[in-house]
């Protein structure tokens, strides 16, 4: 694979070490060479919806990545000034889905389709108050449908030591297999 971009703006490691300001992380790189026979997503118990946000606001798209990015330390969105964000978020290419449950905003999904033949979800998660009821599996469900209803050859994600525990184990149990590993440093959130 070749290197890219990390959404999670990890650096290679340096001879030097890290700096008390840095969190040493392992990437690990997932891809999905052919759409899955996916089980139909279990259905939730409370009321969910799932709708595409055509052009979200900064505002509102900061505010999701911060709630369910915060507590696994995403920082690479929160560097970016609100126009080189908005340049992103709101390219055609780029498909901005948020669950909603009982009303209220909980989950997000990002997928960037610019590349026409590999697919990325680049940042996919639940708000802290959602998890662990089975949320993960229902959205995840709709997500990898979506990634591949827009024409993709394959499709990739990335996660990190940093994420929820139960993110590698349940992407893999989806079908995507790892397709590399590379140790990385990611800055502290608190020193944003």
């Amino acid at each position: 694979m070749t290197a890219q971009h990390s959404p999670l703006s990890a650096t290679q490691k340096s001879n030097n070490g890290t700096s008390a300001d840095q969190i040493e992380v392992t990437i690990t790189y997932l891809e999905q060479t052919e759409r899955p026979l996916l089980p139909p997503a279990p259905t939730p118990t409370r009321k969910t919806a799932l709708m595409r946000a055509e052009t979200p606001p900064v505002h509102f798209y900061r505010y999701l990545y911060d709630l369910v990015g915060g507590p696994w330390n995403w920082v690479s969105r929160r560097k970016l000034s609100d126009e080189e964000l908005a340049t992103i978020i709101q390219d055609p290419d780029v498909y901005f889905y948020v669950l909603y449950v009982d009303g209220a905003p909980a989950g997000m999904a990002e997928i960037d389709a610019r590349d026409k033949q590999i697919h990325e979800l680049k940042f996919f998660g639940l708000a802290p108050d959602f998890t662990g009821g089975g949320l993960g599996r229902y959205f995840l469900t709709h997500a990898v449908e979506l990634l591949w209803s827009h024409g993709a050859q394959r499709v990739r994600l990335e996660t990190c030591t940093l994420d929820h525990p139960a993110a590698l184990p349940l992407y893999q149990k989806f079908g995507f297999t790892v397709i590399d590993r590379r140790k990385g440093f990611v800055e502290k959130l608190e020193n944003l």
